[in-house]
């Protein structure tokens, strides 16, 4: 009987070359078929494999020039020498198929160490978000105090006298928050096309202005706003949701927050699959799996996150992508080509931009409901 899986320690890395075109399945093979009967039975490759002890070896190869080139990766939860021993096995590995081959192995990586580098990653960003928080200098009291002067008067509007601000009759957007105090916060910064709903049913009124205008509705990062938000969907025809972080509500963010908040909406369609792919976050990490969805957040594959990229230029009608890995400017660029528009990964890597075709976010933003990456802290 198969075990379950043990937690993983090493990641053997290897580069191989074969003389000649061969699949896959073709290297996998020639590795599990020429190490057997070279080790001593505790670490034969397949009996590893059935105990959990061998993780699931994952190939990437292109073929140019009656030449295929590629890396093998092999994870294993056994000690130092039981693995350099593994390696030096696949190593010895010489023909794939009916061609001759050659194996390298590039470095073993302590899984563990990437993770605990990982941590501490987080942990400053996380530091630093923290004290960036808490820090009130002079010149931003000094900011919050000017804007609330210059910040225009709310007015009432429609018969149910809704407080909204002066902008709402003459622009073609509309922002529905939820009270009287988010759209005093609101105009403080700037934001004159906004109304409050002032209370859990949807006013008529508010729902004529969805129907007249593209209307973004801007709600508190709680339990109630989720219940609004449930509410305006049925009876308006809201485009776009934004929402303050998970904990905070609109009336108590700063001017950077609110413009980082809107900048950040996700289209109704959006907003669904990130709400499933948030479910499904705990299935996906530490795993160094791929999932693909279609629109209507079906799986479409999973696959190791190392054929990710091939994948998407291979299969067709897929929406969205969530996986346990770094999301990159090449992954981005591969997404768009194939008309992904939904990109989640465990971190951002260095010089991804936000890009108007394509939404990409993070486990860790989703957690607190934010959408866009305006938000996320980045990696390399």
């Amino acid at each position: 009987m198969k075990t379950s899986s043990l937690p993983m320690k090493y990641m053997i890395r290897a580069k191989f070359e074969v003389r000649g075109v061969v699949e896959k399945h073709d290297v996998v093979g020639a590795i599990f078929g020429q190490t057997e009967g070279l080790l001593p039975p505790e670490l034969d490759l397949r009996e590893l494999l059935k105990t959990g002890k061998i993780g699931r070896i994952t190939v990437e190869l292109k073929s140019e020039k009656d030449r295929t080139f590629g890396k093998i990766e092999v994870p294993s939860s056994l000690d130092r020498v039981p693995t350099a021993i593994i390696a030096a096995a696949i190593e010895s590995v010489d023909r794939v198929g009916p061609c001759n081959a050659r194996i390298r192995v590039e470095r073993i990586v302590d899984i563990r160490q990437e993770k605990r580098e990982r941590i501490v990653r987080r942990a400053v960003e996380i530091l630093k978000d923290w004290v960036s928080r808490e820090e009130w200098d002079a010149d931003r009291i000094i900011e919050m105090v000017s804007s609330a002067l210059r910040a225009p008067k709310a007015v009432k509007y429609g018969p149910e006298g809704l407080t909204a601000g002066p902008g709402v009759e003459k622009s073609d957007t509309v922002i529905i928050v939820e009270g009287r105090a988010d759209v005093l916060n609101l105009l403080k910064y700037g934001y004159e096309n906004v109304i409050a709903m002032e209370g859990v049913k949807v006013p008529e009124t508010v729902i004529k202005l969805c129907e007249e205008k593209e209307a973004t509705a801007f709600l508190d990062g709680d339990r109630g706003g989720d219940l609004i938000l449930k509410e305006l969907l049925q009876v308006a025809d809201i485009k776009w949701v934004a929402r303050a972080p998970r904990g905070k509500e609109v009336e108590e963010l700063t001017g950077e927050e609110v413009e980082r908040a809107l900048k950040a909406k996700v289209s109704v369609k959006e907003l669904k699959l990130l709400r499933k792919i948030s479910e499904m976050a705990p299935s996906i990490r530490e795993t160094l799996e791929a999932v693909l969805l279609d629109e209507d957040g079906n799986e479409v594959s999973k696959i190791p996150v190392s054929e990710l990229v091939d994948t998407l230029k291979q299969v067709e009608n897929v929406y969205a992508a969530a996986f346990d890995g770094i999301i990159t400017r090449r992954l981005v660029d591969t997404a768009l080509e194939r008309g992904v528009k939904v990109l989640v990964g465990e971190r951002i890597g260095e010089g991804v931009r936000p890009r108007k075709r394509i939404k990409v976010a993070t486990f860790q933003s989703l957690e607190r409901g934010l959408y866009g990456v305006e938000e996320e802290s980045r990696g390399g």
